[in-house]
């Protein structure tokens, strides 16, 4: 089972039309919310968090796939049940606000980097291919499976963290 759906994989509805500010940035209203994830959680970077966003959905707040993953973190509904959180205390849990989607997609990476922390490997790209694929498929295979769509989505997310380390 996929956790999360990529741009790439899926159709999403909008999927990188309609952001009015360039996807090889981060938006700069979602800059303090990366960051603030990245401190209350202490797992991935801000760069990391916000490369996570640029692949699954290209920043796009609205995007839904075809498999039901919403958001701009592209959560689907049971992940979303079991890890969202209020980010901006309005009250609400909307996987399709960005400060409860960054929030809670910080909160998904600290559980799954407990779930992959006796794996070899790279920490991160671990967290990220569990992200992507669930963490049994990255226990089972011992380490990033041997997916394609999975293993473009670690290299695509370490790529996009690079280009956005001097904006965050």
């Amino acid at each position: 089972m996929f956790v999360a759906a990529t741009c790439l994989s899926t159709v999403l509805t909008g999927c990188g039309e309609g952001i009015s500010r360039s996807a090889s940035k981060v938006p700069r209203d979602l800059i303090p919310l990366f960051q603030n994830a990245a401190a209350v959680y202490g797992v991935l970077t801000a760069a990391q968090l916000a490369a996570q966003a640029r692949v699954e959905s290209k920043f796009n707040r609205d995007a839904v796939s075809r498999a039901g993953a919403r958001g701009m973190m592209q959560f689907l509904p049971g992940t979303w049940e079991q890890f969202g959180v209020d980010g901006n205390a309005d009250g609400a849990v909307d996987p399709l606000d960005p400060a409860d989607a960054i929030l809670s997609a910080a909160r998904y990476d600290a559980h799954l980097a407990q779930l992959v922390q006796k794996l070899p490997g790279d920490r991160v790209s671990l967290i990220l291919a569990a992200y992507n694929a669930g963490p049994a498929a990255v226990r089972d295979a011992g380490g990033v499976p041997d997916f394609a769509e999975t293993r473009a989505y670690v290299a695509n997310v370490h790529n996009w963290t690079s280009r956005f380390n001097n904006q965050l």
